[in-house]
C-alpha cells in the first residue's frame, strides 16, 4: 500500500494560514496550511509528563489493510528506491537522509517514529486511548510520521527530541517534519524543544506546511482533529478497537446498529465495520 502523502505534505507556495475540509477514507478531515515558523510558534508549550511510559502502550506493527504486509514492510515498500514486493521485504534500496547512507538489506534499516513513541507519550499521548496510540504507531496516512533510516543512527537518537538530538544532514527537513507531525497529532512541546525548533527554523526556508489533522480520542472521551465518536467504548465494552473484538470472535458489526460502532473503519463503504 502506498502511503497517502496527500494527507500530509510539505509544499512551497504563497499562501496564508487556512483551514479546509478534505475527504479522507471514511471520514472528513481538517487540513491546515501555515508557514514553518508560524507553525513552530503555534505549537502549544507545556511541561512533559514522562511517568508511566512503556513501549507496549503502542501496538507495533499491524497489517491494517490485510494485504500481508505489516506497517514496517509498507514503509520499506514506499521508501525503496527500487521496486520491491512480497509479504516480508527481503531486499531493496533505501537512502537514510539522517546520515546519507544507502542500504540494500532491510536488517540495516530501522523504521523511525520521527517523533518517538516516548516523546509522543510525554507530550500528549499519555492521555490517548489505545486505538489512537495504535493509529499513531502505525501511521501510514502521511509521509512523515514514519521514516526508514540507518538502524544504529535511529538507536543513537533513541527517544530524544530536537533539543538533544538532530541528524547530521537535513536539519531543516527534520524540523519541518517534526513540526508537521506534532501539528498533525496535536502534540505539545517543552521549552527547550521549542527553543531549538525556533532557532533551526529561523535559518530554513519558511515553506508552507500542509497538514491533515488526525482524530484524537482520549481515555476521557474528548477529541481533537477530525472529530467523531470518542473514548474507550466501542464494539463491545471490553474492546477499544476492531482487532480486539476480532481476536475474541466478535464482529463484523453494522454501522447504525449502535452509535458506538459508527467510528470504526468501513473501507469498502458497505455499511459493515470490522470485517
Amino acid at each position: 500500500m502506498k502511503r497517502l502523502s496527500m494527507l500530509l505534505a510539505i509544499v512551497i507556495a504563497a499562501s496564508g494560514l487556512v483551514a479546509v475540509a478534505t475527504a479522507g477514507s471514511a471520514e472528513a478531515a481538517t487540513t491546515v496550511k501555515l508557514r514553518l515558523r508560524d507553525a513552530v510558534k503555534q505549537l502549544p508549550l507545556a511541561a512533559e509528563t514522562p511517568t508511566g511510559y512503556v513501549r507496549s502502550n503502542y501496538r507495533l506493527w499491524i497489517d491494517a489493510n490485510g494485504d500481508c504486509q505489516d506497517t514496517r514492510d509498507e514503509v520499506l515498500v514506499a521508501e525503496s528506491k527500487v521496486r520491491v514486493s512480497g509479504c516480508d521485504i527481503t531486499s531493496g534500496r533505501w537512502f537514510s537522509y539522517y546520515d546519507h547512507r544507502t542500504w540494500t538489506r532491510p536488517a540495516d534499516v530501522d523504521i523511525d517514529h520521527l517523533v518517538p513513541l516516548k516523546e509522543n507519550w510525554d507530550s500528549g499521548g499519555k492521555k490517548w486511548n489505545t486505538d489512537t496510540r495504535t493509529r499513531y504507531a502505525n501511521d501510514l496516512g502521511d509521509a512523515l510520521t514514519l521514516v526508514a533510516v540507518t538502524d544504529n543512527v535511529n538507536q543513537s537518537k533513541a527517544d530524544r527530541d530536537p533539543a538533544d538530538w538532530m541528524p547530521t544532514y537535513g536539519k531543516c527537513r527534520y524540523v519541518r517534519e517534526w513540526t508537521a507531525v506534532k501539528v498533525r497529532w496535536s502534540l505539545k512541546v517543552d521549552r527547550a524543544e521549542k527553543a531549538k525548533l525556533t532557532k533551526v527554523a529561523s535559518g530554513c526556508d519558511n515553506v508552507i506546511l500542509t497538514v491533515t489533522k488526525a482524530r484524537i480520542a482520549t481515555t476521557t472521551g474528548t477529541t481533537s482533529g477530525t472529530g467523531g465518536p470518542t473514548g474507550g467504548a466501542g464494539l463491545d465494552p471490553r474492546f477499544d478497537y476492531c482487532y480486539q473484538a476480532k481476536d475474541h470472535g466478535y464482529g463484523p458489526y453494522y454501522q447504525g446498529r449502535d452509535p458506538e460502532y459508527a467510528w470504526y473503519s468501513d473501507n469498502d463503504h458497505d455499511g459493515i465495520v470490522c470485517e
